[in-house]
């Protein structure tokens, strides 16, 4: 598995052009072609190439780069091999091989030490690539078809050999970098060479989780926890934590984190006011992360509930005193995640007046800004709601207006990630509104502000609920709800679809609505 979030440059593919030149590869037409490949198929519109232009520092990045290329025309090789396009294999494939042997030298020119094994698989390697060359060279010189078919076999065993060993390759290259990076932060007292190898660090996790697996596993977690224990190094504990969030999200780093007390460490931080906003804000993303409830592993969670009260509290305060949107989201995300995994939760932000300081921040939209913000707010309302003493505290803080308002939730940007947050946000007020109208003064304020017709807008307009089922079915039990408390506020038609037959039903009769435009 190799990284994938590249940043390439795509160019126009140019015409075949000087039928001699797209196989050449001695120095002097490499340099002034700078490794560009030549496409000669009006099927490959776009190639794949490296910017000539790059800062020193990014060897890793460019090395990631170039790997990525590899990869891809390893894959791109495998297609036209299927199709039996010999001439666009070899083609490919001495661009291959060129990569490879820029890669390795490119890699030894910056590297430590690097070790025997490595030296070994970089020889197999070309080698390897050597002879795959040789292989599709042959097959170009002849148009036997009988012979073509018998060396396929031989080649595809080639080409599968050849990304063995460059997978095998680039992971040691990459745990030995990882390494390297985290020996540095072991043993620097230095403010200047640390901070370098922590930023170097965070780059690497931010090109996949088998990087963090690799990072965790070479012991990043133990050695990024060390810095946050260090008062010399507070200065650093906003991009330490930001990379330890990075690390949690695969099960290698949430052991690391287990092994070395690392929620005990994040709660000393969250609730040490002396620490900077920025510094408890990470901590919250990193809190926000290990609670997750997309995670399938949990067995961290024992040592979590040890430390809830001290956590859940100091999250409460840094939503409060909030500087930013930002700041708001992260702290509001770790609080939302807290809510799913125990109701114990939910009874301490009631006693701590979480309800009343969220709906105080919705009505600043410079602390709530954007959709992810009310969908974080609103899931905690959620999850809060099945609490009886919830609702005096939402008639309170004027919640009912809030959630009516989420249920007009709509994407100014028409981004998908932005649109899903909307739909998010609309299906979990409808959730909330259904657990809370049981209490017939939320119901009452409900009916009053014009949620039944808005619910039922929602219902029977799929353009206004994005075409969410999701967002279908909490209006539907939202409404099944309101018309228990409110029968008059429905007409006849209304209630005969959405209301009176089973919810199944009238979710099917929903679906398979034709939206009227007279």
């Amino acid at each position: 598995s190799l990284p994938s979030s590249m940043h390439l440059i795509q160019v126009d593919s140019v015409q075949r052009w000087m039928e001699d030149l797209k196989l050449m590869t001695d120095c002097e037409c490499m340099c002034i072609l700078q490794s560009k490949p030549i496409s000669i198929e009006k099927d490959e519109q776009n190639e794949l190439i490296l910017s000539s232009q790059y800062n020193t520092c990014d060897n890793l990045q460019l090395l990631l780069k170039r790997a990525w290329i590899i990869s891809t025309e390893l894959t791109r090789i495998a297609q036209k091999l299927e199709k039996n396009r010999w001439q666009r294999v070899h083609s490919m494939t001495v661009r291959v091989n060129c990569h490879v042997r820029s890669m390795i030298n490119e890699y030894n020119t910056f590297t430590r030490n690097p070790s025997e094994e490595m030296h070994q698989y970089e020889k197999l390697l070309i080698d390897k690539c050597s002879e795959f060359t040789a292989f599709t060279e042959r097959c170009i010189q002849t148009e036997d078809e009988q012979i073509l078919k018998s060396m396929k076999s031989c080649i595809n065993e080639t080409l599968t050999t050849v990304a063995q060993y460059f997978g095998q390759l680039i992971e040691l290259v990459l745990t030995h970098e990882a390494q390297t990076l985290l020996r540095q932060i072991e043993l620097s007292d230095s403010m200047y060479i640390t901070e370098l190898a922590i930023s170097s660090l965070f780059s690497l996790t931010q090109e996949g989780a088998h990087l963090c697996r690799i990072i965790a596993k070479e012991g990043g977690v133990v050695a990024l926890f060390k810095i946050c224990r260090k008062d010399c190094f507070r200065c650093l504990y906003p991009q330490t934590l930001r990379t330890l969030a990075s690390l949690c999200c695969v099960e290698e780093g949430m052991h690391q984190l287990e092994k070395v007390d690392g929620i005990l460490c994040l709660a000393d931080i969250l609730t040490d006011n002396s620490h900077s906003e920025a510094t408890h804000a990470e901590a919250a993303a990193v809190i926000a992360q290990i609670t997750s409830p997309h995670l399938t592993f949990t067995q961290h969670l024992s040592s979590f509930l040890e430390n809830m009260e001290e956590i859940v509290t100091a999250l409460v305060k840094l939503c409060k005193e909030a500087s930013s949107g930002e700041v708001f989201l992260l702290a509001s995300a770790a609080l939302a995640n807290i809510t799913f995994f125990d109701t114990m939760a939910c009874e301490i932000l009631l006693q701590l007046n979480a309800m009343k300081i969220l709906l105080a921040a919705c009505s600043d939209k410079h602390i709530v800004d954007t959709p992810y913000s009310r969908d974080q707010v609103v899931t905690i309302l959620a999850n809060m709601s099945v609490l009886d003493q919830c609702a005096s505290e939402i008639i309170e803080g004027n919640g009912v207006q809030l959630l009516m308002e989420m249920l007009f939730e709509r994407s100014s940007s028409g981004n998908s990630a932005e649109v899903a947050a909307c739909e998010r946000v609309q299906q979990k007020s409808a959730v909330t509104l259904a657990r809370l109208s049981r209490d017939p003064e939320v119901a009452d304020a409900a009916v009053k502000l014009s949620c039944i017709p808005r619910l039922i807008k929602l219902c029977r307009s799929p353009t206004e609920r994005n075409n969410s089922d999701s967002v279908l079915v909490a209006c539907l039990a939202a409404l099944r709800r309101l018309a228990v408390m409110s029968p008059d506020g429905l007409e006849d038609s209304d209630f005969q679809q959405l209301v009176k037959p089973r919810l199944v039903d009238s979710f099917l009769l929903c679906t398979n609505m034709e939206e009227s435009f007279v």
